[in-house]
Formats: C-alpha cells, sequence, structure tokens
C-alpha cells in the first residue's frame, strides 16, 4: 500500500466515524444536529485526527480502538473553525469551498453549534472509549482539553484577535500559531502516543514532529493566502492582507517563508526518524508542504 493510499483509507474511515458520531435527529432541536453535521461532514485533511490514528497504530493501538479520541479531536478543530470564521471573528463567507456556519443558517445556529460539537466531542470519548483503560482515557482527554483551551487554541485565538488592533512582532505571531494552531496538532500525536503508552523519548520526538510540522503547515497556509488560487482552497484569498492581520509572510516575506517551511519539515523529518516506522509520518511531512489548499 502506498501512503497516499494509506492516507486516503484514513480519510475515508475518519469521514465515516464523524458521520456516524453524530446522526441525523428528528426532535424540536433538530436544526442544531444540522448545522453540527454540516460543518463537520464539510471536508478537510483531517490531518490531526490522522495523526492519532498514525502515532496510535506505531505504538501498537487499532484505529478501531483510537477512533472515538480522533474524532474527538476532529470535532473541537470543526468546532473551533465555526466560530473563527463568526462576524465577531474573522467574518468569513467561504469554508472548503461552502458558506460558512453561520451564512448557511444563522449567526446564533453557529454559536451553538460550535459550543455543543466542543461537547460532543468529551462525550463521544467517554461513551466510545471502550476497552481503553479509564487512566489512559483521562489521560488523552486531559491532552485535548490542554490543548483546546485557554493556554491552548483558544489562547492562540485571543492573540489574533489582539493583533487586529496593533500589529505583532514575530515572535508573537509565532506563539499565537503555537497555540491557536499548533496546540491541536500536537494533540493529536500526542494522544496517539498516550493511546500506546509510549515511553517518554518517543513522546517528546512525536511531539517535537508535531510541532515543527503544524509551524510549517501554518506557515504555508499564509502563502497561499497571498498566491494560492481560491477555486482550490475553498476559501477567499488575500483576506489576511485586507484585515491587517500579522502574518510570517507580511513580517518575513515570502522568499523567507518558503525557506522556512522547507527548514522545519526537514526538522520534523529529522524527528520523525526517531520513532518506529515512520515512513508515512516522514511522507505525510513533504506531502503538506507540496500542497496547494
Amino acid at each position: 500500500m502506498t501512503n497516499e493510499t494509506k492516507f486516503e483509507q484514513y480519510q475515508i474511515q475518519i469521514n465515516a466515524a464523524l458521520d456516524a458520531a453524530i446522526p441525523e435527529k428528528e426532535c424540536l432541536y433538530k436544526r442544531i444536529f444540522e448545522a453540527m453535521r454540516y460543518s463537520l461532514n464539510a471536508g478537510g485533511k483531517r490531518i490531526r485526527p490522522v495523526l492519532v490514528l498514525e502515532f496510535a497504530r506505531i505504538f501498537g493501538i487499532s484505529a478501531e480502538k483510537a477512533m472515538p479520541f480522533a474524532i474527538a479531536l476532529e470535532m473541537i478543530h470543526t468546532y473551533s473553525l465555526i466560530h473563527d470564521d463568526l462576524p465577531c471573528m474573522d467574518n468569513d463567507d467561504l469554508r472548503r469551498g461552502k458558506p460558512t456556519s453561520h451564512k448557511a443558517f444563522d449567526e446564533a445556529t453557529a454559536v451553538l453549534a460550535g459550543d455543543a460539537l466542543l461537547n460532543r466531542a468529551f462525550e463521544h470519548i467517554l461513551n466510545n472509549a471502550g476497552d481503553i483503560d479509564s487512566i489512559t482515557t483521562l489521560k488523552a482527554m486531559r491532552c485535548l482539553a490542554d490543548a483546546s483551551g485557554a493556554d491552548g487554541m483558544i489562547g492562540g485565538q485571543m492573540i489574533d484577535m489582539e493583533g487586529e488592533n496593533r500589529a505583532l512582532d514575530i515572535e508573537e505571531t509565532r506563539q499565537l500559531q503555537n497555540l491557536k494552531t499548533g496546540a491541536i496538532i500536537k494533540a493529536g500525536a500526542q494522544m496517539g502516543c498516550i493511546l500506546g503508552k509510549a515511553d517518554e523519548d518517543m513522546y517528546i520526538a512525536a511531539t517535537e514532529y508535531a510541532a515543527n510540522l503544524g509551524l510549517a503547515f501554518q506557515i504555508k497556509d499564509d502563502i497561499l493566502n497571498v498566491e494560492g488560487d481560491s477555486k482550490i482552497i475553498g476559501k477567499d484569498v488575500g483576506n489576511d492582507e485586507k484585515s491587517g492581520k500579522s502574518t510570517f509572510v507580511k513580517l518575513l516575506g515570502l522568499d523567507l517563508c518558503k525557506k522556512r517551511v522547507s527548514e522545519l519539515t526537514e526538522k520534523a523529518v529529522k524527528e520523525a526518524k526517531k520513532l518506529p516506522d515512520s515512513e508515512f509520518l516522514i511522507w505525510l511531512a513533504y506531502n503538506l508542504i507540496s500542497r496547494e489548499k
């Protein structure tokens, strides 16, 4: 099996599990389930849950056992996108080529859909952890909660909002992205390691791999926001510059950003080589810097 085929199979498994995790429901408040499903099933690369499944596999845990944790992480990611797109934040009209949640439904429904996905993430783990022991389950849940909370993803979003009122410097921008984007990418690798009870050295290597991968991923996003094709990306390009956001491209320029993406990718690959059976992780790192969306 090629790495590309493996990636596609992971995506198929994840999409099926996401669809099953929030079934259509006939009830007085069915609109909330429609909104949750709308954003959750809108597509995407599913990088974060793929990392959970792959790191769990490396350390001996099947995709079936790891899937509830992978799905929970993607629910957290999706809720953050719904809220990020709101008029009070980025005010975006498109996400993955479709109208954003507040455009497809309304602003209040979008807020509630994001809230519901945040809660459902932890409900899903608690209801579906199966024979993963309770201590390991709690450790993985704590990892997810820490990564998505005020000292993680939400903290990064707060810095992002502060950056609309003043220019951020390079260190502030790096911290913003390490929290807003990087924290839950790292959590994907860390949760897989926790499930597989990896030793400390392996956990550190996995964390460093994901940290470098996450920053490379974000800088690549900044590059695509300048020179990408909106039809391929599925959302408007150039909106970062229009909104005055502090981005790596704005601070460093395109050429230096492209160089930095390559350097971070090589660092990720170096860390991956410390792990057992790292061929797919190495392929993934190189694949992400060559993407067009």
